[in-house]
C-alpha cells in the first residue's frame, strides 16, 4: 500500500531583521514572517516547506493551512502532488484565486516535493529536470534609503562573498537622485559585475517612461517592477519605448497572471516566487511558459529553494539571493563561489531549519 499523509504541522514565526530595510512601496521592513509546513507520511518520511511575508499577514496564511487545508490532506497519497494541488486550489478558490491562498498552497506544495525527492534519495533539482546545478546569482539589496556610503559598504561585503551581480533599489522621490546613485554604483563596480535596479512598482506609466529613459545609458541589466503588476499593457508599451529589459512577477500569485503578461509582451525576465505563486508545481509551469516565449526565467526570494528550480531548467537566468535570508536558521546555507550558487546534492531541497533557534520567535 502506498504511504499516506499522516500529519501536517504548520507554524508561524515573526523574525526580526538585523537592519531595518526599505523599498519604495513597502516602507520600513523590520521583520519577516516565516510560515513553515512539516508533512510526515505513514512510512516516517518528512518533507518541509515554507513561505514568508513582509511585516504582516503571516498568521492569516498559517491559519488557512491549519484550519482549511491540513484537514483536507490527511490520508492522501503524498506522491500525487498534482491531484493534491488541484484539491487545495478548488477548496480555496472562492476566497482565493491568489493572495493568501497561494501562499498557503505554496508552503504545502514545497513540502510535498521535498518529501517526494527524499523518497527517491535524490536532490530536488534532479527530480525536476536536472539541467545544471551551477546557477548565476546576484545579491538583492533592499537599500533604497541607505546613504551612498552604506550602499557601497554593502556592495563591498557582497563582492567579498563572491557575487558577480548586484541589485539596488530605485524609486526615490527624486529621479535625479535615483540616476545619480545608479551611475555612482555602476562606476564603482568592476566591469565584469552585472548591475540591476528594482523600483518595486513605484511609478505610473509616465513616470516609468521618464525613469527608464533617464536610466537607459547607465548599464543596467534590467529594471525590475517599474509598474504595478496588473498593468500588462503599460509594461508592453514601456518595453517598446525604451531599451531597458523588464523583470517582473514576484507579485503574481497565479499562473494566469504570468500567461497574460508574457502574451502581452510586457516582460523580458519572468520572475516567479515559489513561496507565493502556488509552489513548485506552478513555478515549473511558469518556466515552461517562459521557454515557449523564448524568455529566461529568474527568481525572487527564498534562494535556498530557488537554486534547485533554476538548476532544473534550461532557460535559467539569475538567482536572486534575497535580503531576507534564513542563513542564521539553516544548518547548511547557500554559498556563492565566483558569482555562482551550486544546487546541493542532499536529498530533497536540502534545507534543514534550526527549529530550536526559531522557537524564540
Amino acid at each position: 500500500m502506498n504511504a499516506r499523509i499522516e500529519t501536517l504541522e504548520t507554524r508561524c514565526y515573526r523574525i526580526p531583521l538585523p537592519v531595518t530595510l526599505t523599498d519604495s512601496t513597502h516602507g520600513d521592513m523590520t521583520h519577516f514572517e516565516l510560515i513553515t509546513v512539516r508533512i510526515k507520511d505513514s512510512d516516517g518520511a518528512e518533507g518541509i516547506g515554507y513561505s514568508y511575508t513582509v511585516n504582516h499577514g503571516g498568521r492569516a496564511v498559517h491559519c488557512m493551512i491549519e484550519h482549511d487545508l491540513a484537514p483536507l490532506l490527511i490520508g492522501d497519497d503524498p506522491a500525487r502532488i498534482s491531484a493534491i494541488w488541484e484539491k487545495m486550489w478548488w477548496a480555496t478558490h472562492y476566497i482565493g484565486r491568489g493572495g493568501i491562498a497561494s501562499f498557503a498552497i505554496s508552503a504545502i506544495d514545497i513540502a510535498l516535493w521535498d518529501l517526494a525527492a527524499k523518497r527517491q534519495n535524490l536532490p530536488l533539482w534532479k527530480v525536476l529536470g536536472g539541467h545544471n546545478p551551477k546557477v548565476k546569482a546576484y545579491a538583492g539589496g533592499i537599500d533604497l534609503l541607505f546613504t551612498m556610503e552604506d550602499l557601497l559598504a554593502q556592495t563591498d561585503a557582497n563582492l567579498a562573498k563572491g557575487f558577480k551581480a548586484i541589485k539596488m533599489k530605485v524609486g526615490r522621490d527624486s529621479l535625479v537622485e535615483d540616476v545619480e546613485r545608479v551611475k555612482k554604483m555602476r562606476d564603482y563596480l568592476p566591469d565584469d559585475v552585472t548591475l540591476m535596479a528594482d523600483a518595486n512598482m513605484r511609478w505610473s506609466r509616465d513616470e516609468a517612461l521618464k525613469a527608464c529613459n533617464a536610466l537607459s545609458d547607465t548599464g543596467l541589466f534590467w529594471i525590475e517592477e517599474p509598474l504595478i503588476p496588473d498593468d500588462e499593457i503599460g509594461h508592453a508599451k514601456l518595453l517598446e519605448a525604451t531599451n531597458l529589459p523588464i523583470a517582473t512577477g514576484e507579485n503574481f500569485h497565479t499562473i494566469y497572471e504570468f500567461e497574460r503578461m508574457i502574451r502581452a509582451g510586457g516582460v523580458s525576465f519572468p520572475e516567479p516566487d515559489v513561496s507565493n505563486c502556488g509552489g513548485i508545481t506552478v513555478w515549473m509551469k511558469v518556466a515552461t511558459l517562459a521557454e515557449a516565449a523564448n524568455l529566461k526565467v529568474t527568481s525572487h526570494g527564498v534562494h535556498d529553494l530557488h537554486v534547485h528550480l533554476l538548476a532544473a531548467v534550461s532557460n535559467k537566468s539569475f538567482l536572486e539571493v534575497h535580503g531576507f535570508g534564513l542563513e542564521r536558521y539553516i544548518t547548511e546555507p547557500l554559498t556563492i563561489v565566483d558569482g555562482y550558487a551550486i544546487a546541493p546534492d542532499r536529498p530533497g531541497h536540502g534545507v534543514e531549519l534550526d527549529w530550536d533557534a526559531l522557537n524564540q520567535f
